[in-house]
């Protein structure tokens, strides 16, 4: 299933995308109509925390709205949003974790031999087709980074590598969009990671069952139509097991926590000349079994 977060008549609903006739089934009102209960709450972290129970009772009602076509909603009648608006920590993200991405950012001396992590602030998440402020005003390099997102499950910490999958609720896609002068100029990552609506974030979750090797997965991102990255998550330096592991080693990982797994080569900066992002350009983002995040850019 790929879940999704939606303002609908002015409310924020769970639901779960219908892609063969362009519609949401919102879970709470199909579930109203079949039983009378709303059980689900209208927060995605929330009904990651209830565990196989959401995903169970998403399923049963699911199964029983393909008999009660009232209860899916047309797409043009809601606006998607980013499936968690609001992370409760920052967006846990590995750097350099494709060895064509490490080089072109510098030399082969620059492919890591540990897991590299940095954060984004929560602030910086916006849902899909809004658009991404271009902060002209403390930046004139903003840039693109097309990822793979992975959304924690259940609560662990020191979860070996072997388990790790078991602790995944579910993957999305994230746009780590970077002010690389800002990232030059203060000589870490955070702030020019963490600029306002600088990871727009979805379109949906697909449910882990439906991607049974998240370290497979094709990946592409275009700008203006124009292929700028194409990959592979097998070309991963870390794969996700071992990334998981590492970041629960001494930290507790919670449910709705959020690990962007690392961008292929292809970014702005990596071309010759530097091709960074401008007003009105378009960005789509492409993981193979999760869809695409469409984003353009605009002055603030």
């Amino acid at each position: 299933m790929k879940f999704a977060t939606a303002l609908h008549n002015a409310k924020q609903v769970i639901a779960v995308l219908n892609e063969e006739n362009n519609s949401i089934l919102p879970l709470n009102d199909a579930e109203e109509k079949k039983s009378g209960r709303r059980p689900f709450p209208d927060d995605m972290i929330q009904c990651i925390e209830m565990g196989s129970d959401f995903i169970e009772g998403a399923k049963e009602v699911a199964i029983w709205a393909k008999e009660n076509s009232d209860c899916f909603v047309n797409l043009e009648e809601v606006q998607l949003i980013a499936p968690i608006p609001k992370p409760k920590k920052n967006i846990f993200c590995v750097g350099k974790n494709y060895e064509e991405h490490a080089i072109e950012m510098g030399s082969k001396d620059d492919i890591p031999e540990h897991v590299m992590v940095f954060t984004k602030a929560p602030t910086t998440v916006i849902g899909p087709k809004e658009t991404i402020p271009l902060h002209s005003d403390v930046t004139e390099q903003l840039d693109y980074e097309g990822e793979l997102c992975v959304v924690i499950g259940k609560k662990g910490k020191a979860i070996p590598q072997d388990k790790a999958l078991e602790y995944v609720f579910g993957y999305t896609i994230l746009n780590d969009i970077t002010a690389r002068d800002l990232q030059t100029r203060h000589k870490q990552f955070f702030i020019g990671k963490s600029l306002d609506g600088s990871g727009p974030l979805g379109p949906v979750i697909v449910e882990k069952s439906a991607i049974p090797d998240p370290n497979n997965l094709d990946i592409s991102t275009k700008v203006n139509g124009e292929v700028r990255q194409s990959s592979n998550t097998k070309h991963f330096i870390f794969p996700i097991e071992e990334v998981i592991s590492v970041l629960s080693a001494g930290m507790t990982l919670e449910p709705g926590d959020l690990i962007a797994t690392g961008t292929p080569a292809g970014v702005g900066k990596g071309y010759k000349p530097a091709r960074f992002l401008r007003d009105g350009d378009v960005i789509e983002i492409e993981v193979e079994g999760i869809g695409v995040l469409h984003n353009t850019v605009g002055k603030d």
